[in-house]
């Protein structure tokens, strides 16, 4: 049936002694042969067994008191495996006695379990038959005799080393599916099964020993013997479960039994009766269960490990063949994290490659990969079948009007988080068209916080991921959607005729960092001051419940942000997209990337930012030779540049690191049209705009602390000499070169980004004083907005696409209610008073006074649009 994994306690806390102090490792000697016989059978077992031992030197781990491993179950080829691996790491053999040999068995190891199918079906038969049944064993002899041993000589001191063995673990490419059948699960298998696993698997052994529990530590609690041995036993077969489930996921139930539980649960079948009353006829709740279970069908994930793990082996050749390199950062953060909780990987969401990139990246790193939350708009014949083996379930765009269809759903995915079964999402939504995070959606978030409160037992981890792409398969298509084409729908034939075009092409590097994750107990305990650990029923909505919910929300955006990788792409985007014609001379162009560079090295955003190593040389000849860039040789120096239609694609990965430059960009935008400024006038201006920039970009500071990032960045631009200390006043008045000089290329190349987020900023203030207060609703607002900053875009210099994105708009105008600047009257309408204005006022310090009058020009009024009439 369906097993639960709640986390269990560390060793520590349940034999109340951590891990061994670090001693002295063993000496040479202890390191000693087995038995005669050990290295013959070695020698026969050698050519078919090849291990990777974590952590890469055991030895450091054990002190020189006698040492006793623990396994899993007996077994030949678990001993002499444990030998081979022993002998590698220059550890105590363990088919040599302990001193006295107190196990009496002439060996070094114990098991809690043995090899056996047949002995539940021999004890029913049996007692079938009227013959005393052999008493069941709840525990190990040999680690019974070890703890009696230790009471009887008080000189005794074993250190018991914890030592999980995986048969077939690790995909190979040379793998056959046939030997897939054999991997590693969690199914104790006779000697037959195991033979087969080690002939067809034996080269991808894994051997993971654990810190190790000291036995005198046991036997001080002064527990009865049968009490004692139970306990460790219980603590050493939680450590197994939990080692296990991190390498190979937890022990997934059947399809129907996990469906079995959901259609069980209260919140479901009081959901079948209200379905049943509101079905005409007699058979109203036979009929609503029948309908609950089709859902339950339709949404439920059937994982199968010999599909995940040929999937393993058949999309490495896809990855070599359409990625130049896949590299993984802080990974071995994760690892250290996850043990013991719920993980929910919400990484960023830019490309249909994302969540089989991540499955395969955790996958052959020995993370099990999670049930993925997908759009059952990719349920299509054949790949939704393989989806679902791999672990994904689906869910409909919309659960409204369906109270049915919702409860099923969060009990799906409340029986998920109970199970131990990590999950992931994006809570984006979709996939981002413009490069920039999306504003995070609630819903799978609620759900999982629900399930969490409504059994607070396995701590629940939020794992924020960033996936850094150089070239996206879906580029040509983000392009179409964004001048306005419909979203092509999804099809089995789409996909079969696209397979050999994308393995055709070579889409760069790919980079997967993993986010500083979020602990959600730790979240509520900021902003649910309300909650003290127990249960929170279903239909109980606690008033801070939204909030922290919100809370998490913002901080999983900040965090992937936080995580962000600066590729070659990103760094030619930022330049280039500056000029209007998308070119630059060689030199330029060099210096302004090793400025980009500079930057991030000397005011860093966060210890997880990566930066390509490459010089800014190197940059520019990897964006010729994936064909971005276009050389144009000249006798006064070369220039280089990308067509319209490139541009328009590069402003998306422009869009993808933007958030880094934001202190920078502002200090550039000032002087844009300022040649003096004071220090303390940036500041002041700079906290009064970053409220909007925090919520467009996801940015993690407060105010003040974003003021001491400009701090800093200036010192770096008077170091630079793009800006210089003038005047008498103590180096606060600031000033720049005038007219065309390098230094004011290369800060107009640096604000450029952020100065048309600027414009979009004054053009809803702008509409908003043309409409005058209690004239648009908060829908309206954002329509005008769009409208104006399209024909801008139309009449003047094209921007880029996301610059009449609706959904900034939005969260611009919900800044603003935020700050109370504009707010709703009692017909739902926009009012504001005179502090807009001191708004506005601020604006003309970044924007010119000649875009100032173009944008106020093609706002429009509500009714002039509404009769038709020009928008001017």
């Amino acid at each position: 049936g369906a097993r639960s994994h709640p986390a269990p306690p560390p060793v520590q806390a349940e034999l109340a002694v951590g891990p061994l102090p670090p001693g002295p490792r063993p000496s040479a000697s202890a390191a000693s042969r087995g038995p005669w016989w050990a290295p013959l059978l070695g020698k026969l077992l050698e050519p078919w067994i090849g291990l990777t031992i974590e952590p890469a030197a055991p030895a450091d781990l054990v002190d020189p008191r006698p040492v006793c491993y623990v396994l899993e179950d007996y077994g030949l080829s678990n001993a002499l495996v444990l030998e081979r691996a022993c002998r590698q790491a220059g550890l105590p053999s363990p088919l040599r006695p302990l001193p006295g040999d107190p196990l009496g068995r002439k060996r070094a190891y114990v098991a809690l379990s043995r090899r056996n199918a047949g002995s539940t079906l021999n004890r029913a038969a049996q007692l079938a038959q009227n013959k005393p049944a052999p008493p069941v064993k709840r525990h190990s002899d040999s680690l019974a005799r070890l703890l009696q041993a230790h009471r009887e000589d008080p000189a005794l001191d074993v250190q018991l080393v914890p030592v999980s063995i995986f048969i077939g673990r690790a995909p190979d490419k040379n793998s056959g599916w046939f030997s897939v059948l054999f991997s590693e699960n969690w199914t104790l298998v006779g000697r037959f099964r195991r033979l087969l696993a080690i002939l067809l698997n034996g080269r991808d052994t894994l051997v993971h020993f654990a810190p190790p529990v000291g036995v005198r530590a046991a036997i001080d609690e002064a527990l009865p013997p049968e009490r004692t041995v139970r306990k460790l036993s219980r603590v050493l077969r939680t450590h197994f479960n939990r080692i296990r489930e991190a390498i190979i996921g937890p022990d997934l139930s059947t399809r129907r039994l996990l469906i079995d539980k959901v259609l069980a649960s209260d919140t479901v079948r009081e959901a079948i009766a209200d379905q049943a009353r509101r079905e005409k006829g007699g058979k109203g709740e036979q009929d609503a269960w029948k309908k609950a279970h089709g859902y339950a069908y339709e949404i439920a994930a059937d994982y199968s490990h010999p599909v995940v793990r040929s999937a393993s082996f058949l999309l490495t050749p896809v990855w070599n063949r359409i990625y130049r390199g896949v590299l993984v950062h802080h990974l071995d953060k994760l690892k250290a994290d996850a043990p013991g909780r719920e993980v929910v990987y919400v990484p960023s969401h830019r490309s249909h490659m994302d969540y089989l990139l991540l499955s395969y990246l955790l996958y052959t790193h020995g993370i099990v990969p999670p049930h993925i939350f997908a759009g059952i708009n990719l349920n299509l014949p054949v790949v939704g079948t393989l989806l679902r083996k791999g672990g994904a379930f689906f869910a409909r765009r919309s659960f409204r009007g369906n109270a049915l269809y919702a409860a099923v759903f969060r009990e799906y995915m409340a029986q998920l988080v109970a199970g131990g079964y990590s999950i992931e999402y994006f809570i984006e939504g979709g996939r981002s068209r413009t490069g920039r995070l999306l504003p995070p959606k609630g819903g799978s978030l609620a759900m999982t916080v629900r399930a969490y409160l409504r059994q607070p037992t396995r701590p629940v981890m939020f794992q924020p991921v960033y996936i850094g792409y150089e070239k996206l398969m879906e580029g040509r298509s983000y392009l179409d959607e964004l001048t306005g084409k419909p979203k092509a729908k999804e099809s089995i034939f789409g996909l079969l005729l696209g397979i050999p075009k994308v393995l055709r092409s070579n889409f760069g590097q790919v980079v997967v960092n993993f986010g500083e994750p979020i602990l959600l107990n730790d979240m509520l305990a900021t902003h649910a001051a309300g909650w003290d650990g127990s249960p929170v029923a279903e239909d109980e909505k606690p008033a801070w419940l939204a909030e922290t919910i919100d809370a998490v929300a913002q901080r999983i955006n900040v965090n992937v942000n936080r995580a962000a990788d600066v590729n070659p792409v990103n760094l030619l985007a930022l330049s280039l997209l500056s000029t209007p014609k998308h070119a630059m001379g060689e030199s330029d162009l060099l210096a302004q990337i090793a400025l980009s560079k500079t930057l991030l090295a000397d005011v860093p955003y966060g210890e997880r930012i990566t930066v390509t190593p490459h010089t800014p040389e190197q940059i520019i000849a990897h964006g010729e030779e994936i064909g971005l860039l276009t050389r144009v040789a000249h006798p006064l120096g070369d220039v280089l540049s990308v067509d319209d239609e490139t541009a328009v694609l590069l402003s998306y990965f422009r869009n993808n690191v933007l958030h880094l430059f934001t202190a920078s960009a502002w200090i550039a935008c000032c002087f844009l049209h300022n040649r003096r400024m004071s220090r303390q006038s940036m500041l002041r201006l700079g906290q009064a705009m970053y409220p909007f920039l925090k919520a467009e970009l996801f940015l993690p500071w407060d105010d003040d602390g974003f003021a001491q990032r400009i701090d800093r960045t200036i010192d770096v631009f008077i170091r630079e000499g793009l800006l210089s200390e003038v005047g008498e006043d103590g180096g606060d008045m600031l000033g720049r070169n005038a007219g065309q000089s390098d230094e004011m290329f290369r800060l107009r190349a640096i604000g450029h980004a952020l100065q048309q987020a600027f414009e979009r900023y004054y053009i809803a203030i702008s509409v908003l004083a043309k409409n005058g207060p209690g004239t648009l609703g908060t829908g309206e607002l954002e329509s005008l907005c769009q409208l104006a900053a399209q024909r801008l875009s139309l009449l003047y210099a094209p921007a880029a696409p996301e610059f009449f994105d609706k959904s900034l708009f939005r969260t611009f105008i919900l800044k603003l209610r935020e700050l109370r600047l504009v707010w709703p009257d009692g017909n739902s309408k926009l009012v504001f008073d005179q502090r807009l204005d001191t708004w506005a006022r601020d604006a003309k310090v970044i924007l010119g006074r000649e875009l100032r009058h173009t944008i106020e020009k093609v706002s429009p009024e509500a009714a002039a649009r509404d009769t038709g009439a020009p928008a001017e």
